[in-house]
């Protein structure tokens, strides 16, 4: 079986694509609108994407507490200085849970919890 994405509904599709793209690095891989109301973008290169959803009629997003996304970050460090330098909050961490692991959390626009994870 495989994996296809991980679908986040937004509250502004702008500010959730910013985020993705430039914070995260991820590109997009297709836009398209899904009706007048709705438009959906996939980012990512491979065979798994995040898929974003933006409807313009959802009034209120539920984003699960204990769910997060975790990304590759080649220097912690500097991924933490780049977010920062950004003007985004370190939600938490950095965390060394053994010697080869290392990653910390920001949230993106929408509250989902992001990880970014550097593995020696």
């Amino acid at each position: 079986m495989r994996f296809y994405w991980t679908t986040i509904k937004v509250r502004d599709i702008e500010k959730s694509l910013q985020f993705y793209q430039e914070i995260v690095g991820l590109k997009v891989h297709s836009r398209f609108k899904a009706g007048p109301d709705q438009e959906i973008v996939f980012l990512g290169e491979g065979d798994t994407k995040v898929e974003l959803i933006y409807n313009k009629e959802l009034k209120e997003i539920n984003i699960g507490q204990d769910i997060s996304l975790g990304f590759e970050a080649k220097n912690l460090e500097e991924k933490m200085n780049f977010i920062t330098e950004k003007g985004i909050n370190i939600h938490s961490g950095p965390f060394a849970p053994n010697d080869n692991v290392r990653f910390f959390y920001v949230l993106d626009p929408n509250g989902v919890k992001i990880q970014f994870v550097e593995q020696s």
